[in-house]
């Protein structure tokens, strides 16, 4: 996963587009334990080109390098652009289908091939959207690099792209320390409990502790490694981490609940299922990339 995300570009995409896949199709799975009957294979493909619709500057650049040898000089859509029409495609067809299967419940269906879609691979694949923010095209290079001279060479953009790869790592870590932070304190100082209903062993005393942990791992990255975060905005940075992460666990644990399973599956021997190690990324991830994209490099 590290080395993934530090090097980025393929390796990272299908990295992320693997786990998605497999977390898309534990959550068909779970939703087939309530009566609902996905569109299994459609949607993970559907989730594969929404993955790779965050891919845009590589899937750009390389078919126009495609084209260009061909002579051909075609047009290629913005990102949004891109995003909009492959999820207007997908939504379309998943609706299409469903009218010519009658398998149960089409309502039921259609919703869950398309909440697994855009709960599982939109938001996972903003994870991809975070990793390909750092390059010349979407990143403020100017702000860092005012020398127009100094700001399009290699050795800025390489540092840049590098920047992208200590953000995922930082991410990562992030969601680890606070999880650790949050069982730790939790079994052992826990007394107050914060949501029975959905997971009774979790604490405030947990909770609380996590969140601080987050923003402590946040501030210990941008030391080490996020020089173009201020220390306020690694804080922030930390911040959603350790609230949005700690959501993302209490939803997985609703619908795990409500389908009658202690795991997603039995993928990771010890961990359950690639859903239950990723739960807090589904959440965090969208939260992180609009963070980037609308406050720091707005």
């Amino acid at each position: 996963m590290l080395a993934a995300s530090y090097v980025g570009a393929a390796w990272f995409f299908s990295f992320v587009a693997l786990s998605s896949s497999l977390a898309l199709w534990e959550f068909y799975r779970m939703a087939g334990s309530k009566g609902a009957k996905p569109i299994v294979g459609l949607g993970i493909a559907a989730g594969l080109f929404v993955n790779l619709s965050f891919y845009h500057a590589k899937l750009q650049s390389f078919l126009l390098n495609m084209f260009e040898g061909l002579g051909i000089a075609p047009a290629f859509p913005t990102q949004p652009q891109l995003f909009f029409v492959v999820f207007v495609l997908i939504v379309l067809l998943v609706c299409l289908i469903e009218l010519f299967r009658n398998a149960g419940s089409p309502l039921l269906n259609i919703a869950v091939t398309l909440l697994g879609i855009v709960y599982i691979s939109l938001f996972l694949g903003t994870l991809i959207g975070i990793r390909e923010r750092f390059v010349p095209l979407a990143f403020p290079m100017l702000r860092f690099f005012p020398s127009e001279s100094s700001f399009m060479n290699a050795a800025s953009i390489a540092e840049v792209y590098s920047w992208g790869g200590y953000t995922v790592i930082s991410l990562f870590a992030c969601i680890w320390i606070c999880d650790t932070a949050a069982y730790v304190v939790g079994r052992s100082m826990g007394r107050h409990k914060l949501f029975p209903r959905v997971s009774p062993n979790k604490t405030w005393e947990g909770a609380v502790a996590g969140l601080l942990a987050a923003i402590g791992a946040a501030l210990a990255a941008r030391a080490l490694l996020l020089e173009y975060m201020t220390f306020a905005q690694a804080g922030v940075f930390g911040l959603a981490i350790g609230v949005f992460g700690q959501l993302g666990d209490f939803v997985e644990s609703l619908l795990k609940r409500d389908a009658g399973v202690k795991d997603s599956s039995s993928i990771v021997p010890g961990h359950g299922g690639v859903f239950d190690r990723f739960d807090s990324l589904i959440f965090v991830s969208p939260i992180v990339y609009l963070y980037l994209g609308f406050v720091l490099f707005s």
